[in-house]
């Protein structure tokens, strides 16, 4: 006790050193801490939005489908499998047809998916019900992206060509009923959603569909012929990856933020084992052992992270507070970036991060404090009070 008591009055003895060390080490404290949240906060938004808006519990894949290749769409359909019908009609279920399509907007053609979701559903936060609106046209639903991209406005007509089961083709003019506005670039990007039954019925596949999404939390077989199940691991794979790789690239400014604040740590200990050789010559010779020196010299060090941790609390908090209630407002630029974002991103705090943070910083702050005590080992009391080291 008489060490720590110690160790503490010298280490607010040394005065305007020892804050801007501390002031230094807590900014490494808040930077970690916020950054960390904010990808935490990103990876949370991202899952959450991609979850509620197309990926749900999980999907059945059509065998033959592959949302990379648009080649396997012209065999990527059939019926819905007795086991999933009653799923679908207790709307724990959502069936999704998609095919290949052209739009033909202003004169040009752009390739699209054509995609028919039930009116009826509400496992998915697309706004199906919107497409109820059948004004004697087939009624359509585009995102917000697609809608700036080929400048289509609620109540334009547009017209889609596709080809049929059988490699017909045909072409009918459809009616934006909306357009809506999502984050998740899945529902939005190069698309057009109609009613199933319609497209069903377009292309001559009566009853079939392509994907089949579940609702949230609902069990359904993992084995089903001709189909194969894809769960929220494997659909968020990528994402997962992809915010994994943005979280290594921040850890180096974590590492070069801890390493220059460690820097000022282990040159004042230094600095201070130097300067006070006659001090501790003098407390071997009132008894202090060799050992209890090299701790209250740790200690002193290691008192930097415990100051630097309240002081990065003291400003630290009313920010992290502020920036959890109000979002950080994203820039325009980031809308393509693959990622399902608002306009603002709000970070998350757990007490894992808060606390990993803490330790991490107050054990590396020790180590770097013992680090020049070393050489007190061998010092000689005599050396010690004449000033020098042996």
């Amino acid at each position: 006790m008489i060490t720590f008591k110690l160790a503490f009055r010298n280490i607010l003895g040394a005065g305007l050193r020892t804050w801007l060390n501390v002031i230094a080490l807590s900014f490494s404290f808040v930077a970690i801490i916020f950054l960390q949240s904010m990808y935490n906060g990103m990876n949370e938004q991202v899952e959450r939005a991609t979850i509620d808006a197309f990926y749900g519990g999980g999907q059945f894949w059509q065998k033959a489908y592959d949302p990379f290749d648009p080649l396997t769409l012209t065999d990527a359909h059939a019926p819905i499998p007795a086991e999933l019908q009653m799923l679908v009609k207790n709307n724990e279920a959502v069936p999704i047809l998609i095919c290949q399509a052209t739009i033909y907007p202003e004169g040009r053609f752009r390739t699209i998916l054509l995609k028919g979701i039930d009116t009826n559903q509400s496992a998915l936060s697309i706004p199906s019900f919107l497409l109820k609106r059948d004004q004697g046209m087939i009624p359509a639903l585009i995102g917000s992206r697609m809608a700036k991209s080929i400048e289509l406005h609620k109540g334009d007509e547009i017209t889609v060509q596709w080809r049929d089961v059988h490699g017909t083709f045909d072409a009918r003019e459809v009616k934006i009923v909306e357009v809506m506005k999502t984050t998740v670039q899945e529902i939005d990007n190069e698309q057009i959603w109609i009613p199933l039954d319609r497209l069903q019925s377009l292309t001559t596949m009566p009853g079939q569909a392509t994907i089949v999404v579940l609702k949230r939390n609902v069990q359904a077989p993992q084995q089903i012929a001709g189909w194969e199940f894809r769960n929220l691991d494997y659909l968020l794979h990528d994402i997962h990856a992809l915010l994994k790789t943005k979280t290594i690239s921040g850890s180096v400014l974590y590492v070069i933020l801890l390493f220059l604040a460690m820097l000022a740590i282990f040159d004042t200990q230094v600095l201070s084992i130097f300067r006070r050789k006659k001090e501790m010559g003098t407390l071997m010779a009132l008894g202090m052992t060799r050992t209890k020196i090299i701790t209250l010299f740790t200690l002193e060090g290691a008192f930097h992270g415990v100051l630097a941790a309240i002081v990065a609390a003291a400003y630290g908090i009313p920010l992290f507070s502020y920036a959890a209630r109000t979002g950080m407002t994203l820039p325009g630029a980031l809308d393509n970036a693959g990622f399902a974002l608002g306009e603002k991103l709000f970070p998350t705090y757990s007490a894992g991060l808060i606390i990993g943070t803490t330790l991490l910083v107050l054990v590396v702050t020790t180590i770097v404090s013992f680090l020049p005590t070393r050489k007190i080992a061998n010092l000689k009391p005599t050396d010690a009070l004449r000033g020098r080291f042996s």
